[in-house]
């Protein structure tokens, strides 16, 4: 199915403006202002100079020249005084009480125009040089509404004007937020899910068929690669069109990507190039040498060296294939364009990586998810009670699952710390017991929660020990939950307990020496300062979670039905996404002597 075009925007220009808003008049009135003008004032010279306001009243000058509009009318009493009137009953009746007291008719109800705008145009008059594009990919359920996501993007461009002109207004470089709506031109299975979805509660299944569904078409084998080339076709189509309108940004403009939900997912396999026949290949590979590990009969064997040699000469001849296909076509990448940061915004991306294998590793570089040479910079932006959302940095790092993300920055906060000079610390071990083990003695163990860079904002308890432990993985939840109890209870009969409180009060007493902490998720053991930070060895080369801050009265409860869908809006996450293009805009320039927001 072929997308209708969309309706052109028209230009028009202004010529008659009303004074004071120097808004312009509608068209049709401006042109019929306009012919008669010249017809009656034709080589006559206006001032130079236009007065803001009404400054010499009309009174007692009669009109030169009126002329009657369809509900208006306008007089001329010189070349460049001109008024408008309305002419509705009550317009009259106010009209001719208002002249009855002494009053001018100009004065009392007339609205003075101008021929031509308050200032006049020059070279110089033109929008900044957009620098940087960002494309805003869509998650699942664009098909619910097929224009959410430009009214998504438009939400987040004018939110980012506000932060532009009060953070960044003296930078000469602009930052374009550009939507990519993907999903409305695929038509994946036509109306097949339709016709097989019964009528009962048929609402609430449209619903899901036309939002959930998406997730089921991914993981489908045969609907995958079709999402696939549709997000990437688009996001190819939207860069050319954009640089064919800039030809100078190709050379020197930056992208990004901020995707949203399954976006993000989507957005990823289409920079790496990840397929899930390659992850097949893998399976196959490692039960071949499971199979060599186990006792097996002589023909067996036999047979399986004479599949394993035909497998070996298979292999050969896809890659001499492969080899003559690459000599003669050139192979294109995925992407057109070089991706400087991917902002991903209540994302689902690490359960998907989880489940293909992914392993945490013992560099704390990005190229273990993400590699530099493919994206510069990888960015996890969640809310705290997203429930779509999981964290990306423990499976780099495993013991990041007991490090706190970073803090975003409210977007009024006074002088904030630059995020790169933040530094890790480790999430409260009396507030949650899912990152110790059961056998630890917590009250031993420094705090560096108390830290007021990394201050983790609580309000309530329970709940959020729950919420905390589905971002860490839903295979810690019983564990964590047995260890909350064990360990308030069990302190609280043990003789030498001691509360909270007191057990902060006695380590910062005792002689600070660098404890060793157990990862919930293993028996890697890691050393920290006696400030409470990682050491640096066992730190990533940048952060890439970033949690949005909880609201002081938020409901828990209703902010995870809302939070999923309320970043497009939010003053913080756009003053997050510029201070970073900002930067890096800065770096190249090499203008570092602007203070860092």
């Amino acid at each position: 199915q072929k997308r209708e075009k969309t309706d052109k925007i028209p230009v028009m220009r202004g010529q008659w403006f009303i004074d004071g808003t120097w808004q312009p008049l509608e068209e049709e009135e401006s042109n019929l202002i306009e012919q008669e003008h010249l017809s009656c004032f034709k080589g006559q010279q206006m001032q130079e100079n236009f007065d803001m306001e009404v400054s010499k009243p009309v009174d007692g000058k009669e009109a030169v020249h009126s002329f009657k509009l369809s509900r208006n009318h306008v007089d001329w009493h010189s070349v460049d005084e001109v008024y408008l009137y309305s002419d509705a009953t009550t317009s009259k009746i106010a009209r001719t009480v208002t002249q009855k007291l002494g009053f001018s008719k100009a004065s009392s109800s007339g609205t003075r125009l101008h021929r031509g705008y308050v200032e006049e145009a020059t070279l110089e008059d033109k929008p900044s040089q957009t620098t940087h594009i960002v494309f805003v990919v869509h998650g699942i359920g664009q098909k619910m509404d097929q224009g959410r996501i430009i009214k998504n993007t438009a939400m987040m461009r004018d939110t980012a004007r506000k932060i532009e002109e009060k953070y960044f207004c003296n930078l000469a470089t602009h930052v374009e937020f550009l939507p990519v709506e993907w999903r409305s031109k695929l038509a994946l299975d036509g109306d097949t899910v339709d016709s097989i979805t019964p009528d009962k509660v048929r609402g609430l299944r449209d619903m899901l068929n036309s939002s959930a569904m998406d997730i089921m078409y991914y993981t489908s084998p045969l609907y995958r690669d079709e999402l696939v080339k549709g997000l990437q076709q688009e996001l190819n189509r939207l860069y050319m069109l954009f640089c064919s309108r800039n030809p100078e940004f190709e050379e020197k403009g930056k992208v990004s990507i901020v995707s949203h939900s399954l976006g993000c997912v989507i957005t990823y396999d289409i920079m790496t190039g990840w397929n899930p026949v390659r992850l097949y290949e893998q399976l196959l590979q490692k039960e071949e040498e499971d199979l060599e590990d186990r006792w097996m009969s002589y023909e067996e064997q036999h047979l399986l060296e004479e599949l394993y040699i035909t497998k070996q000469r298979l292999r050969e001849i896809e890659e001499r294939l492969h080899e003559l296909k690459a000599s003669t076509i050139s192979k294109t990448p995925a992407l057109k364009f070089k991706v400087e940061n991917f902002f991903c915004m209540g994302s689902p991306l690490a359960v998907f990586l989880a489940l293909r294998g992914i392993r945490p590793g013992n560099s704390g570089s990005q190229d273990h998810i993400l590699p530099r040479t493919i994206c510069n910079r990888l960015l996890n932006i969640f809310h705290p009670t997203d429930p779509v959302a999981y964290r990306l940095e423990p499976l780099i790092l495993k013991h990041y699952s007991n490090i706190s993300p970073v803090q975003i920055h409210w977007y009024n906060t006074a002088n904030p710390l630059p995020y790169e000079h933040m530094k890790p610390s480790f999430l409260n071990p009396t507030k949650e017991p899912t990152s110790v083990t059961e056998n630890e003695s917590i009250p031993t163990i420094p705090s560096p929660a108390t830290s007021p860079v990394m201050v983790r904002r609580h309000y309530g308890e329970s709940i959020t020990n729950i919420g905390k432990a589905s971002i860490l993985g839903a295979a810690s939840i019983g564990k964590g939950l047995g260890g909350m109890l064990f360990s308030r209870f069990g302190r609280s009969s043990a003789p030498t307990s001691q509360t909270s409180e007191t057990g902060k009060e006695g380590t910062e007493g005792e002689d600070k020496k660098p404890v060793a902490i157990h990862s919930t998720v293993g028996t890697l053991t890691f050393p920290h300062s006696s400030s409470g930070f990682l050491d640096p060895t066992l730190e990533l080369e940048h952060r890439i979670d970033f949690e949005l801050r909880e609201g002081l009265v938020e409901s828990r409860y209703w902010s995870a039905v809302t939070s999923h869908t309320a970043y497009w809006s939010s003053m913080d996450i756009a003053l997050f996404l510029l201070t970073f293009m900002y930067k890096q805009d800065q770096e190249d320039a090499d203008k570092s002597n602007l203070d860092p927001v």
